[in-house]
């Protein structure tokens, strides 16, 4: 770390303080609770990767997912120990320094996608998203934020559709009508 690093002063000007190391001798917070997740979570991707086949064998279907998991616990409990030796950063807090609202807001934002996906489709979901999202980061016009939010969910949907034909949740959009509307056109114009 840097000598000249002047701890929690620096970073509130816009600039990272995700330099390698960090601070040397403190925790941020939410540090100690992260390593305690990382520790639990390796236990338990250890844990379901023992229930696939067992240790029988080296080459057995487990072997791999157990290692890996093996060296994901060991690292994480050993951050886990270091991590609570060490004394709490003075003057930042969780919710200012690490983890601000806008963060959550677009975890938020994410998990919703996610669920709605499937039963609402991808061209309704995408669009409440990118316009949302555009909308919260961006602070631009409402006119901009639909044009460019609405432009490039027409060009991902034009690429990945048409183009590399992966076929995408439909949901409420009759996607495929849409399409074929469209071919009919194609093909009626050449003829």
């Amino acid at each position: 770390m840097d000598p000249e690093f002047r701890g929690d002063a620096d970073h509130h000007d816009g600039t990272s303080d995700a330099t390698p190391g960090g601070y040397a001798d403190q925790r941020r917070p939410g540090e100690l609770v992260f390593a305690g997740l990382m520790t639990a979570g390796s236990a338990a991707l250890l844990w379901n990767a023992y229930g696939i086949a067992g240790f029988d064998a080296l080459s057995s279907p487990g072997a791999i997912p157990m290692a890996t998991a093996a060296v994901m616990l060991v690292t994480s409990v050993i951050t886990l120990v270091r991590t609570i030796g060490l004394q709490k950063v003075a003057g930042e807090t969780l919710a200012k320094d690490i983890l601000p609202m806008i963060v959550l807001v677009m975890f938020v934002l994410l998990v919703g996608f996610g669920i709605a996906l499937k039963p609402v489709g991808f061209l309704p979901t995408a669009a409440v998203f990118l316009i949302i999202s555009m909308k919260i980061m961006a602070r631009r016009s409402w006119p901009y934020t639909f044009a460019v939010a609405l432009g490039s969910l027409a060009l991902i949907w034009l690429v990945f559709r048409i183009v590399f034909t992966v076929l995408l949740p439909a949901g409420i959009v009759p996607e495929s009508e849409f399409i074929q509307f469209f071919r009919s056109l194609v093909q009626a114009g050449a003829k």
